[in-house]
């Protein structure tokens, strides 16, 4: 599978789904709708064509599960790549589960503690016209940030779970170093210290038209600009913010 280690999927867990729902449609003028599953409320979101993210309620989640976005990675085999991650001193939250008409997927946490997901997809015939991920389409995953105690002993760990490659160092002054990786050859997301995070953590972007515009609409909708936005190489801006239910994410694109 060529895109093993490519992020594949971005969830939401919130304790308002239509709350949500609406939010993210204003910030990043998602479609939704109803996932049909039985007995389950799981909402998709699209942009344009291409499905881009899940929407479900923290009552369906974990006791105790925090308002988060979860990123879920590609895996060419999950049970195979959830066993390698506990051998390497991760944990698997939840075992490797089928989704009907879906794939097969599990919930880890790495030894740092970072929680994210592993997602191998049945095989689809036609293939689906587009994925979440796509840093060249608005309203798709653009970029993902890993905020760990100990960026190099985590690059490590992803480079033999997904063998991606440390691709360039930012010195980030006090803050310390910002860890670019890649995945063959292309730059997916970077890794730094906790810093003020309450624990280990992905944060998802999401590409946007205009960063500025972006950022009047989220907190017009009641949501937090917590940073930025702040110039990066590309050229780029970003911006850290939390939805007005607690889950952060981030968004990436131009200033115009």
């Amino acid at each position: 599978m060529s895109f093993h280690g490519v992020p594949i999927w971005f969830e939401g867990m919130v304790a308002d789904p239509d709350a949500a729902q609406d939010f993210y449609a204003k910030v990043f003028g998602w479609d939704w709708g109803d996932a049909g599953m039985e007995g389950f409320d799981y909402r998709l979101a699209r942009s344009g064509a291409d499905l881009v993210a899940g929407l479900m309620a923290l009552k369906d989640c974990t006791e105790g599960t925090p308002p988060n976005w979860t990123l879920y990675l590609a895996a060419r085999d999950c049970d195979a790549t959830a066993a390698q991650l506990r051998d390497l001193g991760g944990q698997v939250l939840k075992a490797p589960a089928d989704i009907p008409g879906t794939g097969r997927f599990a919930i880890l946490a790495d030894p740092q503690g970072a929680v994210f997901g592993i997602l191998t997809p049945l095989p689809m015939d036609p293939p689906p016209p587009g994925g979440a991920w796509n840093p060249r389409a608005p309203g798709h995953g653009a970029w993902i940030e890993l905020m760990t105690p100990d960026p190099k002993a985590a690059l490590e760990t992803y480079r033999k779970l997904f063998d991606w490659r440390p691709d360039m160092h930012v010195d980030m002054g006090p803050a310390g170093g910002y860890h670019v990786f890649a995945h063959r050859g292309a730059q997916i997301g970077g890794m730094m210290g906790q810093g003020q995070a309450p624990c280990p953590t992905w944060l998802p972007y999401f590409g946007v038209t205009s960063v500025s515009k972006t950022l009047e609409v989220i907190t017009a909708a009641g949501g937090t600009v917590l940073h930025g936005p702040t110039e990066v190489p590309g050229p780029a801006y970003v911006a850290a913010c939390r939805d007005p239910q607690g889950a952060h994410f981030a968004v990436v694109g131009p200033n115009r």
